[in-house]
């Protein structure tokens, strides 16, 4: 009896903390930036003064993981569908659409995705998608997003982000940068070339940043960014550390500071932590657990 009434408190309690962290007008914007092939590794040599910010003012973790194979399509799906390919049925790096049949599917003929769960809870929400690798295009319900742009090469996408969020103020905007990846399949991982353009991509992220604030959101806006995997030589996929661990950094209201995260963080606990913050209900299929850990 005594084990069950503490069950319960410890159930209530933590309802109390997430209902005061998504009290109405608190959470409106989250913004997800994703950088293809960004290995948690690069940390220790590339300077990257934007991400370094988030870290202090934020949460985080440099040993977060992807799901196997550490390739784009599986974990860029992963990382908005709350689940591993296992479920949503995308294996392959290139996959547009499920190798394996999905577990189940949604309005939207999908694997469900944090935007069909913002869609449908909240329909007046902006929502937009903003990519360089086409690929990202596959891995989202068109219907449910209102911007929907693929860009050639990252500066473009950067003035294409920063552009939106000034002129629509996104409920949900998820950016993806793929300056990194293409380095790393060229001149090659942990390479002078590689670290150029992490921080190259750092001072995009700059820039997006500074759009929340000349947007005037700031203080109702949540950043996350991450990567959908790492790299090794020339490539990616496989099981090394270099390939599947990446980083994970959160910042903004409600949102412990200068805190690193030492509990297990998989990519797709990223969409389950997005739909915690906006008080949306898991379905039941997703696997990934919201990481309670960077909340106040």
């Amino acid at each position: 009896m005594k084990r069950f009434f503490r069950l319960l408190f410890l159930t209530l309690f933590t309802t109390s903390i997430l209902n005061t962290l998504h009290a109405p007008g608190k959470i409106e914007h989250v913004i997800l930036i994703g950088s293809d092939g960004f290995g948690a590794y690069a940390f220790e040599k590339a300077k990257v003064p934007n991400l370094c910010k988030l870290m202090e003012e934020g949460s985080w973790t440099l040993k977060a993981r992807t799901v196997m194979p550490s390739s784009s399509a599986p974990n860029g799906a992963s990382m908005v569908m709350g689940a591993g390919l296992e479920l949503h049925g995308y294996t392959k790096w290139g996959s547009q659409s499920p190798d394996l049949p999905a577990k189940v599917l949604d309005e939207y003929g999908m694997f469900p995705t944090v935007y069909a769960l913002l869609r449908k809870e909240k329909p007046n929400s902006e929502i937009g998608v903003i990519y360089e690798w086409d690929g990202i295009g596959y891995l989202f319900p068109k219907k449910a997003v209102y911007k929907d742009q693929n860009c050639d090469g990252d500066i473009a996408l950067t003035k294409a982000a920063t552009s939106y969020v000034k002129e629509k103020r996104p409920n949900f905007l998820y950016v993806h940068l793929h300056d990194v990846d293409s380095v790393g399949h060229n001149a090659g991982h942990d390479t002078p070339e590689y670290y150029a353009a992490i921080e190259r991509t750092d001072t995009h992220i700059g820039t997006i940043n500074q759009s929340i604030k000349d947007a005037g959101i700031m203080d109702k806006t949540v950043i996350i960014f991450t990567a959908d995997q790492g790299g090794i030589n020339k490539s990616h996929g496989a099981i090394t550390m270099q390939e599947m661990q990446i980083p994970w950094i959160i910042s903004g209201p409600g949102i412990r500071k200068d805190n690193e995260v030492k509990e297990s963080i998989m990519t797709f606990d990223t969409a389950s932590t997005i739909a915690a913050l906006f008080n949306l209900k898991q379905p039941q299929v997703w696997i990934g657990r919201p990481v309670t850990a960077v909340f106040k």
